[in-house]
Formats: C-alpha cells, sequence, structure tokens
C-alpha cells in the first residue's frame, strides 16, 4: 500500500486571492492558470501499521511543526475518506523553492493528494482528487491536471474543482525571474485574510476578477498570446493594487520585481510580444513565445544572474512512478 507521484506546478494567469469558506478552502472568485514543466514536487506515501503517527520527511529533513502540522491535518481526512487509521511513511522533494512565491504548496499538495489517495486505496475520480488537493492548498486543485486549467469557484465542497481547458500544446511558455528564492515573511493564507478583511479595492478586485476569467476563457482558446499575456498582466497588478491597500499594506515586491517589470514594458515597446505575472512574492514570470526568449533572456541578463532565469514550457499534470 505505497504509492508515489510527481506533480508540477502552476502559476495563476487569472489569480485566486482570498476565501469565502477558510475550513473547505472555497475561493472567493475562479481562476485559470498555466502549468508548468520546470518545477515539480515527487511524493511517496506508503501506508504502515507499525506507527503511531504519520512519518514526514521534506527534501531530506524533518520539516517545521507547521508544516507538519498540515500535512497531518490532510492525512486524516484522507483517512476519514478510506476508513484506514493507518498511518503513512511520507517522502518529499521539492524541486521548487518552498514559500517564495514560486507555488510549492501547489505542486506540494497535489503530488500529497493523488499518492495518498492511491496508498490509501481511494478511487477517485478527476474532480474529485482535485478537490482533495484543495483540502490542503487551493491552488493544488489546479495542479492535478496539465496545461490551462481552471478552479470552478463553486459554492460548496463537490462543486469547487479545477479540470484542464486546454493541454497548452501551442507556441507559449514562461521565463521565470527568481528575484529571491527565501521564504516571504507573510503567508499567502495571512495575505489573503488581511486584504479581504482590511483592503478598501477588495470588491472590486472580486468583480475585475470574474470579468478577467471570462476573458481569459476566450483568448486561451483563440490561442491568442497576447490577449493571455495582456490579460494576466492587468490582472495580477489589479490584485497587488488590492494588497498594497491593505492595512497595514501588503508588499511582496522587491527592487528587482520593479526592474523585471520595467525590462518588459521596455521589450513590449521594441516590439517583443511578452507580459509578465506576479504572484504572492517577489518573483517574476514572463509569458513569452519560444521565438522571442532568447532575446527576452538576453536582456535579463543584464540586470539578473544566470541562475535566477529559468525557462519554461506548459508541463503535464500528475504522473505515477514506479518507485522514487
Amino acid at each position: 500500500m505505497f504509492a508515489a507521484v510527481r506533480a508540477h506546478t502552476n502559476i495563476a494567469l487569472v489569480k485566486y486571492w482570498g476565501k469565502k469558506n477558510e475550513a473547505l478552502i472555497l475561493p472567493m472568485t475562479g481562476s485559470l492558470s498555466l502549468t508548468l514543466d520546470a518545477f515539480f514536487t515527487d511524493t511517496r506515501v506508503a501506508v504502515a501499521k507499525d506507527l503511531t503517527e504519520d512519518e514526514i520527511v521534506m527534501d531530506g529533513k524533518r520539516p517545521d511543526d507547521r508544516s507538519i502540522d498540515k500535512i497531518r491535518r490532510f492525512m486524516d481526512l484522507v483517512r476519514e475518506k478510506s476508513g484506514n487509521p493507518a498511518y503513512a511513511r511520507i517522502r518529499t522533494e521539492n524541486h521548487v523553492p518552498v514559500a517564495s512565491g514560486l507555488a510549492s504548496s501547489a505542486s506540494g499538495f497535489a503530488a500529497l493528494a493523488a499518492a495518498a489517495s492511491k496508498a490509501y486505496r481511494l478511487d477517485l475520480s478527476a474532480p474529485a482528487l482535485s478537490r482533495l488537493a484543495r483540502r490542503g492548498s487551493g491552488s493544488a486543485s489546479r495542479s492535478i491536471d496539465g496545461g490551462f486549467v481552471v478552479w470552478h469557484k463553486g459554492h460548496d465542497d463537490a462543486s469547487s474543482y479545477a479540470e484542464q481547458i486546454d493541454p497548452a500544446d501551442w507556441d507559449i511558455q514562461m521565463i521565470i525571474v527568481a528575484v529571491d528564492r527565501q521564504r516571504k515573511k507573510i503567508s499567502s493564507r495571512e495575505g489573503m485574510r488581511r486584504t479581504v478583511a482590511t483592503s478598501p479595492y477588495y470588491p472590486a478586485w472580486v468583480d475585475a476578477a470574474e470579468s478577467d476569467l471570462l476573458k481569459m476563457e476566450q483568448a486561451v482558446h483563440r490561442h491568442s498570446l497576447e490577449d493571455v499575456g495582456r490579460i494576466a498582466e492587468a490582472n495580477a497588478l489589479k490584485m497587488h493594487a488590492a494588497m498594497l491597500a491593505a492595512d497595514p499594506p501588503l508588499c511582496y515586491w522587491e527592487a528587482g520585481t520593479m526592474t523585471a517589470m520595467q525590462r518588459v514594458w521596455a521589450l513590449r515597446n521594441d516590439g517583443v510580444p511578452c507580459f509578465f505575472t506576479i504572484d504572492a512574492g517577489p518573483n517574476v514570470k514572463i509569458i513569452c513565445r519560444k521565438k522571442d526568449t532568447d532575446r527576452i533572456v538576453s536582456d535579463l541578463s543584464d540586470y539578473f544572474s544566470a541562475g535566477a532565469l529559468t525557462v519554461s514550457g506548459p508541463g503535464s499534470g500528475i504522473r505515477f512512478r514506479e518507485h522514487f
């Protein structure tokens, strides 16, 4: 009774920011993402009747108490659904910086949900697996599938899940600018709570995000990189505007964040179709075509080290592995 799974991160092009139900992680709005092949999490779950609690190893060591508590609560949910009270040995390797705005929780809980559900012999449909991953991290619901994925906000546990709307088998990719790979000082969860509770711009953000989602779905179906990029960039800036208006203000940007944004604008003025998006962190993701990659990377290399720049194509959904 064990399973090993690889799940990839996803980057939201229309953002999820704010919950209407904290316990079930139901979002205020729907969202749309692109799964990436560059960053991923490998997780192995083995059910073991000799354990008195879940044994968790992350990146070769015991994670912090907060992470352990979160994983164990998630595993309790799996045990409840399966009717099997046994604990498990859980081994995880993250090939993505944790808590730095590069969606490590998305790949992490998608991999854990898939591996745990198989190890505990749950026979889940794709929507049901997405719903289970959502209970660990909202964005994890979108990492079950590859390509372009929409997370339906829903109104209850059963109706809030993600599904692929396009395999992203056309010319689109991202350049990730890792401005800072360190753990962010304010978690996304806390940042959402503060924005929802105190930002006077938050109601306008909700209305705008709903409209952006409809426009983005249409742009994806048209395979229009320019429209996808334009909507994604505007959506990200609106989300950060709502954060900046919170009390106290939330600003995840650093000097390098602004530099990357300004280089994108300069390149676009020079005729290179590229656009950025930024999640709850300082790192910038640039949406572009393959043929423009060298030009963009060359420009950015004047401001960032080679190790700070990662080119990623669209990624696949979860993959079960023979061993890990």
